[in-house]
C-alpha cells in the first residue's frame, strides 16, 4: 500500500550516512564535520573456572566495556580554533570534559539517530599538510576519548 507521496507504508529503509552534524559543548552548534568515525564498544572477556569444574576449559564471562576513541575531520574556517583551544585545556590532568553528540539527519534535518560520547576530551589534534600544487581545502583532525556512549533513536 502506498501513501500520498509515493512511498510505501511500513517499508523499511537504511539511513543513509551523508548527512550529520556535531555539537561539541561549545558555542558553535551543530558543526559541520568532513567525517566522524571510530565509535565502538567493545567488552573485555573474563575467563574464569571453578576449581571444581569437570571441564578443563574456562567459562567466558563479559568484562569492562572499552570504548574506541572518536576520530573527527573538518574544514578550517579563518578565526576559528575551536579544536585547538579545547586541546589546549589540557594543563597537569586538568581538562574540561565535554558531552559530544553527533547527530545522524534525516531529509527534512530532524534527527533520526543520536550518539552521545560522555566525558570527551581530545586526545590528539593534527592539521593537514601543505602543497604549493594542491587545491584541496585545509583540514583539522581531533581524535576524542570517552567514558561512556548512549546510543538514542529519533522521535
Amino acid at each position: 500500500m502506498s501513501t500520498d507521496d509515493g512511498s510505501k507504508q511500513g517499508a523499511t529503509w537504511p539511513l543513509p550516512k551523508f548527512r550529520f552534524e556535531v555539537d561539541i559543548g561549545t558555542q558553535l552548534k551543530g558543526v559541520a564535520f568532513q567525517e566522524v568515525s571510530g565509535m565502538d564498544a567493545e567488552n573485555q572477556v573474563i575467563e574464569y573456572r571453578k576449581s571444581n569444574s569437570p571441564l578443563f576449559s574456562t567459562v567466558k564471562m563479559p568484562g569492562i566495556v572499552k570504548y574506541g576513541n572518536i576520530t573527527m575531520k573538518r574544514g578550517v574556517f579563518a578565526n576559528d580554533n575551536t579544536f585547538w583551544d579545547w586541546h589546549n585545556e589540557i594543563k597537569k590532568n586538568i581538562i574540561k570534559r565535554r558531552t559530544v553528540l553527533i547527530k545522524l539527519l534525516d531529509e527534512n534535518g530532524k534527527v533520526t539517530m543520536q550518539w552521545q560520547l560522555n566525558n570527551a576530551w581530545p586526545t590528539k589534534i593534527s592539521s593537514t599538510d601543505l602543497k604549493s600544487d594542491g587545491n584541496e581545502v585545509v583540514v583539522d583532525t581531533i581524535e576524542i576519548a570517552y567514558e561512556q556512549l548512549i546510543i538514542a533513536n529519533g522521535k
